[in-house]
Parts: structure tokens; sequence; C-alpha cells
């Protein structure tokens, strides 16, 4: 009978440290939509088409500036196929960091593509603001 009174009490004061936990400060809350563009391999700066050849063969998620803009580039790895894309779900500001949210659409299934493994991945074009970016 004891135990199991202090197992529960345990139990309570965890889930109430949970609770508070999750409140938190308002840190994570959307400020507001970034504006963006998605850019073409042709326009990317050669440097950074350096850094994403680097990379593409596993998954990645990096930032690259120069002097006035922020490149959110997040790679997916090798695909078995041709007929991927990228879409941007969210780019947003909290108050402490810029926050972006992509996701890996397979080619559909009446679509023809290349037998070929492909490496798809997404630069995002932004303004530069120094803060944390949060991938997710």
């Amino acid at each position: 009978m004891r135990l199991s009174k202090f197992t529960a009490v345990l139990l309570i004061v965890g889930l109430l440290l949970l609770c508070g936990c999750s409140l938190g400060t308002g840190e994570n809350t959307k400020l507001r939509d970034m504006e963006f563009t998605v850019l073409s391999e042709e326009v990317l700066p050669d440097e950074l088409k350096g850094l994403i050849t680097e990379r593409k063969k596993d998954a990645f998620s990096f930032t690259y500036t120069d002097e006035s803009y922020l490149y959110l580039c997040v790679g997916y790895g090798e695909q078995p196929t041709g007929g991927y894309s990228i879409a941007v779900n969210e780019l947003y500001l909290t108050e402490n960091a810029i926050c972006v949210d992509t996701c890996l659409l397979g080619p559909s299934p009446d679509e023809k593509t290349s037998d070929a493994p492909s490496y798809p991945y997404i630069v995002i074009k932004t303004e530069y603001m120094d803060k944390t970016v949060e991938f997710q």
C-alpha cells in the first residue's frame, strides 16, 4: 500500500512538472510568416552548390549566408528513382528562431520516373536575420 501511494504521488508530481514545462515562455510562438523564394540550381552561389554536392548522398539541413540573404538548405539523401519533390509547409519567425518545415513528396503512381537514383534537395532564400534556424 505504501509503495503504491508513493508511486501515485511520484506520478502526479512528474505529470505536473511536464505540464509546467510545456507552458513555456512563448519563445516558440509564431510571430509572423516569412517571405521566401525557392531557388533553382542555376542561380545558387557557386560555394553553396559545392556544399550541397558534398552532402547530397545523405540527408542534410544547413544554412548559408551571403551579404544580404539567408539560404536554408534541406536535402533528403539518395532516393531510388527520380520524380521526387519537396514542399515548404511553413517558414516563420519566433522570438528566438526561424522555423522551417519541409516534406519530401514521392512521385505519383502514374508518373514516369527515371530508374536512376536522385538526390532531392531544396534551397530557400529569405531575408538575413541573425537567429538560430530550427529545421522541423
